[in-house]
């Protein structure tokens, strides 16, 4: 029963992480992710020094909050100019956990805060923590509070679905057609925050960044289409989060650990069979273009020196290689397709292009012209 709920807690967390994450990595912001899971510990113990309740959903608020001051002083440092975002995020994000981390150590020392308990959450633990209604158990507490996050997410993303799509890929369109961009960015920093926080707890904050990014990424590598990118991404973070579990307890190791490696599995096998944009597929692409190219070189030589004085020396089937400079396998490559596709052929010493050959050198070169 206890792997049962382990596996849907992931399930959920996965989920939830990976909807917004999504339009973290179209919006190229996918470190900020890193950023925010570990500045909102700051959030936390501010909260904590306030309430002196570590279950006070305060705690929750103030997370949240510090979430959105970290995007917005990365933002601000730079739109100054002087450093990119990147070095920007490496300013902000260890100076507001440092903080936290100075305030923990000095101050909540003997409380169960600590960077253990915050960042490296472990889900086998999470079936242990409760949720009792009127004296019955219903099931683990972080199955309820994961699925709200799940569900919080998934109606943001309905209600403001055209609003976000505008504003990701075109800001100024946005604008244009009244939709605040500033605004549309804070909330979906918000809800990233939100979803960090309110899945840390169970998952820690490592596998929260693998699992709102990582999910998203391996889907942008299939489609370019916003739905199925959500949906993809929905499906690859469920799947890591069951097959994370069924490799940690084959190999009795972290679930959270086992997890994040089957996010990257996942995403390097896609990022190598992707039909499209895959590491096989662009080098097949550029394989076949380097052959298309080799051949029209070749097929506008023939055609080209066809009438001129200088043909046998030109279009000689000892003499071809001279000119050409390919290699004598690449060129005995090019020529037998182009006489496959009846667009050359041999005449004695001499290769000659057929009316199809002509025609597709004509057509090539008033390409060429046309782009020029």
């Amino acid at each position: 029963m206890a792997g049962l709920e382990i596996q849907l807690i992931a399930v959920i967390v996965s989920v939830a992480c990976a909807l917004p994450g999504t339009f973290l990595v179209l919006r190229k912001m996918s470190m900020m992710s890193d950023s925010i899971t570990h500045t909102i510990l700051l959030g936390i113990v501010l909260a904590f020094f306030i309430t002196q309740d570590l279950s006070s959903p305060f705690l929750i608020v103030g997370a949240a909050a510090i979430g959105v001051v970290t995007v917005w002083l990365t933002e601000t440092i730079t739109k100054t100019g002087l450093v990119s975002e990147d070095s920007a995020i490496g300013i902000v994000f260890p100076l507001l956990f440092s903080i936290a981390i100075i305030l923990i150590t000095r101050y909540a020392g003997s409380v169960h805060l600590d960077t253990d308990s915050v960042l490296l959450g472990e889900l086998a633990f999470a079936p242990f923590d409760r949720m009792i209604v009127f004296g019955k158990d219903i099931g683990a507490r972080a199955i309820y509070t994961s699925g709200f996050l799940l569900l919080l997410n998934v109606g943001g993303i309905l209600l403001c679905y055209k609003e976000l799509k505008v504003a990701t890929f075109d800001p100024m369109l946005a604008a244009v057609l009244g939709f605040s961009p500033a605004l549309l960015h804070y909330g979906l920093m918000t809800m990233i925050s939100l979803t960090a926080v309110g899945a840390f707890e169970a998952v820690g904050s490592v596998l929260v960044v693998a699992f709102m990014i990582g999910p998203p990424a391996t889907a942008y590598l299939l489609t370019d289409d916003l739905k199925k990118m959500l949906f993809l991404s929905a499906v690859f973070g469920a799947a890591s989060g069951i097959l994370g579990y069924q490799l940690a307890s084959i190999l009795d190791v972290s679930i959270a650990g086992c997890m994040a490696v089957i996010t990257g599995l996942l995403f390097f096998i896609t990022s190598l069979l992707a039909p499209h944009r895959g590491i096989l597929a662009v080098w097949m692409r550029k394989r076949r273009q380097r052959k298309e190219f080799t051949e029209v070189t070749l097929l506008l030589h023939i055609c080209n020196h066809g009438d001129t004085p200088e043909v046998q020396e030109e279009n000689g089937v000892n003499s071809l290689t001279n000119h050409l400079h390919l290699e004598p396998r690449k060129l005995r490559r090019s020529l037998h397709s182009l006489i496959e596709k009846g667009e050359v052929k041999r005449c004695g010493s001499l290769y000659v292009a057929t009316d199809i050959g002509m025609r597709r050198a004509e057509e090539t070169e008033r390409t060429l012209l046309n782009t020029q």
